[in-house]
């Protein structure tokens, strides 16, 4: 007889199995073991969230010590959702557990379908639910040296063209987010 795995324990105090995700298996959405489905290229349900503070947004450099895709930049927090956690929830809970935000209330903004190679064997194959915050004067960034390296707050504009002229410094999904899915994530931003 084998012992259970010990359950993790997220920042908030949360008792569930966090390398548990929710992916689809033979065309049903189960848990799911994040490692073996990246490994797998399961399509599995993700969550992304952009901070805005006018035509800037916050961006985070990926701490070396990630998995898939470390020491590049990505959107302001992305995660895997826990089973039964509602996308909204999880989108703030990964605000706070990565960056120390709070106070800010992310606005579901659209839901993308993406597959991408993110090195070492591993394909992202996601769907996304996106939302958009927007900076509050009192807000205090404090970042997780788990999960990110720095922060810098970047004009979406001269993000668009920097990933278009160096890409291989960007995540794969910041890139498709902002070559595909910019004028439904950010139409009040986009000129076009």
């Amino acid at each position: 007889m084998t012992n259970p795995a010990p359950k993790a324990t997220d920042q908030t105090g949360d008792d569930r199995e966090s390398d548990m995700i929710p992916a689809w298996v033979d065309g049903v959405l189960r848990p799911f073991d994040k490692l073996e489905a990246h490994l797998k290229g399961l399509r599995h349900r993700a969550v992304s969230v952009f901070l805005l503070d006018g035509p800037k947004v916050l961006l985070q450099k990926r701490a070396a010590t990630k998995y898939h895709t470390p020491g590049l930049w990505a959107n302001t927090c992305c995660t895997h959702p826990h089973w039964d956690e509602p996308s909204e929830v999880c989108a703030t809970r990964r605000l706070s557990q990565e960056l120390g935000i709070s106070g800010v209330t992310p606005v579901y903004r659209d839901q993308v379908e993406y597959r991408a190679d993110v090195g070492n064997g591993m394909t992202e194959h996601e769907l996304v639910d996106v939302f958009v915050a927007t900076r509050t004067p009192s807000l205090i960034i404090t970042r997780n040296p788990d999960e990110v390296e720095t922060v810098d707050w970047v004009d979406l504009a001269e993000l668009t063209v920097a990933v278009q002229r160096e890409p291989d410094r960007y995540t794969p999904w910041l890139r498709i987010y902002l070559t595909e899915y910019r004028k439904n994530i950010f139409p009040d931003l986009d000129p076009g």
